[in-house]
């Protein structure tokens, strides 16, 4: 079992920075592929960026390629997603998430194939 808890988002002035974490609990977090999502109101859950369980592959959606970037510390089971140049519509809701399949070096950008989610955090970029 995973317990997924993300912090670090908050109120930010466009063109500015935020670094979200995503603390996860259980010995097996380090084998699985993690993912972030967002989700604005009244719009679908939208894939951020992915990495695979040793973070050796990446993948980002192409509305924050070149300005976010995803990491993880499996000695800290800790993943984080550095936002730069954030605009007004990255402001959502930023959940974390695990796929429970262990030491895959396949990611995936769809919410169905992630079996643990985070409560999520609120990112609000002013214009």
């Amino acid at each position: 079992q995973v317990q997924l808890v993300e912090s670090g988002g908050g109120l930010v002035p466009a063109g500015g920075s935020l670094r979200l974490s995503c603390a996860a609990s259980g010995r097996t977090f380090s084998t699985y592929p993690m993912a972030w999502f967002r989700q604005a109101p009244g719009k679908e859950r939208e894939f951020v960026s992915a990495i695979s369980w040793r973070g050796g592959s990446t993948d980002y959606g192409d509305s924050v390629k070149g300005r976010f970037t995803i990491s993880r510390e499996n000695a800290n089971n800790t993943v984080y997603l550095q936002m730069n140049s954030l605009k007004p519509e990255d402001t959502a809701v930023y959940y974390c998430a695990a796929a429970s399949r262990p030491y895959s070096s396949r990611i995936h950008t769809t919410p169905q194939n992630y079996d643990y989610w985070g409560q999520g955090t609120q990112v609000t970029v002013a214009s």
